[in-house]
C-alpha cells in the first residue's frame, strides 16, 4: 500500500519531495503519530554512522530524538532510527528546501514557496488522504494513524518479532500492539490455511 502512495511523489518538485519524505519517515520510524511527524524539528535529528550491508553500498543513518513522547516515562528521551531510503528522501527534501533549523515539514505556498511555520498534524492526515486519492483509493478508508497501524503489520508480515519492532514504534502496551501485529500474523499462518 505504502508503495502505492510513494508511487504519487516520484517527481523533484517541492511537494513530491516533501510528502514523500513524510510518508517514509512516518512508516519507517514506527509509524509515528501524526503530531510528531507535524512537530519534528531539524535539531531532533543526529547524523549516525552508516549501516554495513553485504553486497551493497553502506546505508545512511539517522536517529530521530522525539524527547518525551505519549508513552515515554519521567524524563526519558525516546529515539528511533531511520535507515536507508528514508534518510535520503528526508535529505532531499531538507537539501531542496533549504531546511537547515528549525521545522523539518513545512507548508508550501501556491508559487512555491517554503514557509518557516511547520504544518499541523490536520495536515498531515489531509497530505496522507490527498495521496492516497491520487493513488486511486478511497480516502475515507485511510488516515495518518493507518501508517502507524501499517507499520506494525508490515513487520508482522516480514517476521520481526514484535518486542524489535515494539522497540521502534514505541508502543508500551504489549496488548496494543499485539492487536495490530496478530491479524497479519493470524491471516499468514499455518492455522489459517489447515485445508
Amino acid at each position: 500500500m505504502l508503495s502505492r502512495l510513494l508511487a504519487t511523489c516520484e517527481s523533484d518538485s517541492l511537494r513530491d519531495l516533501r510528502d514523500r519524505a513524510i510518508l517514509m519517515v512516518a512508516f519507517a520510524s514506527g509509524g509515528r503519530r501524526r503530531s510528531e511527524i507535524a512537530g519534528l524539528r531539524r535539531e531532533q535529528l543526529t547524523v549516525e554512522p552508516p549501516i554495513a550491508v553485504p553486497d551493497g553500498p553502506p546505508l545512511p543513518s539517522l536517529a530521530i530524538h522525539l524527547g518525551r513522547t505519549k508513552t515515554s516515562t519521567g524524563e526519558q528521551d525516546d529515539i528511533v532510527y531511520l535507515t536507508g531510503r528514508p534518510v535520503e528522501a528526508l535529505n532531499a527534501w531538507m537539501t531542496a528546501a533549504k531546511i537547515e533549523s528549525g521545522s523539518v515539514f513545512r507548508a508550501i505556498g501556491r508559487w512555491g514557496t517554503v514557509s518557516r511555520r511547520a504544518i499541523d498534524p490536520q495536515s498531515v492526515n489531509a497530505i496522507i488522504k490527498q495521496r492516497v486519492e491520487m493513488a486511486g483509493l478511497e480516502p475515507g478508508e485511510f488516515s495518518a494513524h493507518g501508517l502507524r497501524s501499517g507499520y506494525l503489520t508490515e513487520s508482522a508480515n516480514r517476521g520481526i518479532p514484535l518486542p524489535e519492532a515494539m522497540e521502534q514504534s514505541r508502543h508500551r502496551s504489549v496488548q496494543q500492539a499485539s492487536s495490530y501485529y496478530n491479524s497479519a500474523t493470524r491471516r499468514s499462518g499455518r492455522a489459517a490455511r489447515l485445508l
